[in-house]
């Protein structure tokens, strides 16, 4: 093995769709394994229909493989037994990489898993359907990694603690800021005629769910009617009103320029396992509002206003606070150096890391 790339097999899933914060992980993640020449990167996507498109979604050196196969049928499968392994769909590799929760089933193959939070934990009642087994499954997948990822100290010590997981075994791989988001400007007129945007607003970005706290963030900024125009971005249903406004999912190019155009932006969540809006709205030299979480105060690096989650007295004062925060070069340099100091590169590094102690065991 030390005379040629270790073979690393990706749960390329995430890739196909609307990207989310795993998928934009799962992307960046995938293109820099692609560029290194110490591993050799192959992708396999667990779907029914579209996983021809794999091939299409990956950055260029990275190779696809696999075949139609239903990923609800495959994860009944794999709570049972370890037929079928990964090596039927791909053929054989040194590791195996579960990016996305599930580690699949493999004969010989060294597992690493990412678990990116543990609201499947916290809340299992707010699990979608297909999503019933996920805290079975990710309890067997932990046991049956020889390394978990996970994108925050802060996650790594809950994984320990609520999975019975060495914390030994636990390796942190912080997620990057891609360079475009520090060179984000304000969205031109002609992006805001399009968006319908307004000349000031407070931005929200991501999908919508009970534990990204809308509700606590709708309620604060109705308390105010001195607050500029709330937008929220992302995919899924949300129900707004009065001076909120939701427009959806965003591709990348434009996200960046309604972030850098915010007065502010707020992620009042509940629960996160990383947080990676706050850097890249740190990036682009917007003030932050978040919830005073331990995956949130480890990644905002104190350039954050930290608020009690669901105090909506704080969250309405801090979201003020924000936006007439006077934008001081000096600290438009420290935010963006804070920003900086988390890259792609540097996660992909920690992640090759992790599979070299995975397949060395």
């Amino acid at each position: 093995m030390a005379d040629r790339p270790l073979r690393v097999l990706l749960d390329g899933t995430p890739l196909l769709g609307n990207r989310t914060g795993i998928g934009r992980y799962t992307a960046s993640l995938a293109e820099e394994l692609a560029s290194r020449s110490d591993v050799d990167t192959l992708a396999v996507a667990f779907t029914l229909r579209g996983w021809r498109r794999l091939r299409h979604v990956l950055p260029h050196g990275a190779r696809a493989t696999g075949m139609p196969v239903a990923a609800r049928l495959l994860r009944k499968a794999w709570l049972r037994s370890p037929f079928p392994p990964i090596e039927l769909f791909a053929g054989l590799t040194d590791v195996v990489h579960g990016t996305n929760f599930v580690l699949p089933r493999s004969l010989r193959a060294a597992g690493v898993l990412t678990i990116h939070d543990l609201a499947f934990l916290d809340a299992p009642e707010e699990l979608a359907p297909s999503d019933r087994e996920l805290p079975q499954l990710v309890r067997q997948g932990a046991a049956q990694a020889r390394v978990i990822c996970t994108p925050t100290a802060a996650v790594a010590d809950r994984v320990a603690e609520r999975l019975d997981a060495p914390r030994e075994k636990i390796e942190v791989t912080p997620l990057g800021v891609d360079a475009a988001w520090f060179t984000g400007r304000p969205p031109n007129k002609e992006m805001r005629d399009r968006l319908r945007l307004p000349s000031e607003y407070l931005l929200f970005v991501g999908a919508s769910g009970p534990r990204k706290g809308l509700d606590w963030l709708l309620k604060a900024h109705a308390a105010d009617p001195e607050l500029p125009p709330l937008v929220l971005v992302g995919p899924g249903p949300v129900t707004v009103s009065g001076r909120a406004r939701h427009i959806g999912y965003l591709s990348e190019v434009d996200l960046r320029n309604v972030v850098a155009g915010a007065s502010a932006l707020v992620l009042p969540s509940r629960d996160e396992g990383f947080g990676l809006p706050v850097l890249e709205a740190l990036a682009c030299d917007a003030p932050v509002v978040c919830t005073d979480i331990p995956a949130l105060r480890e990644i905002s690096g104190g350039y954050a206003h930290l608020v009690p989650y669901g105090d909506v007295e704080a969250l309405a004062d801090a979201m003020r606070e924000a936006v007439s925060e006077p934008r001081a070069a000096s600290m438009s340099m420290e935010r963006r150096a804070h920003a900086a100091g988390f890259t792609w590169r540097r996660c992909a590094d920690a992640t090759v890391a992790a599979y070299r102690r995975a397949a060395a065991k």
